[in-house]
């Protein structure tokens, strides 16, 4: 297995626990009786981890260990940075960057309208309580 030297073991079993909000704390009780919070906190500076641990930690955090072995965070974050800025809809996020209203005018209207129609529903109330009371002979 070639591992590629910018990948750190113990960061990603960190970014995998916090992603999944798990504790230290909780994961050493995962892991056992023999481990603390302070165990814990020294595997996650670790460069590598054993295989045997690895497939431990794994289990605890419910993920393949391919997954902790291979995450390359800069990887990562370029198919993310590439994915918002590219300007091709292959990325299958499309956004306008540059909308040709102002959305506090379209919350204007709307609210001008609602205010319309209660106006209307008001107008309609006035008017059934007026025959009503001819019906009555008021």
């Amino acid at each position: 297995m070639i591992m590629n030297s910018t990948i750190h073991h113990g960061r990603n079993i960190k970014r995998f626990r916090e992603m999944l909000g798990i504790k230290q704390e909780a994961m050493a009780d995962a892991l056992g009786a023999d481990w603390s919070q302070k165990k814990v906190s020294l595997l996650e500076q670790r460069e590598k981890v054993e295989e045997e641990l690895m497939k431990q930690v794994a289990a605890v955090l419910n993920v393949p260990v391919e997954a902790i072995e291979k995450f390359d965070q800069e990887f990562a974050v370029n198919i993310i940075s590439n994915s918002f800025t590219a300007h091709d809809q292959a990325t299958g996020f499309i956004y306008n960057q540059n909308p040709t209203f102002n959305p506090l005018d379209k919350l204007l209207e709307v609210m001008e309208e609602n205010k319309k129609l209660y106006e209307r529903l008001l107008e309609s109330e006035r008017e059934k309580v007026a025959f009503l009371s001819k019906l009555v002979g008021k």
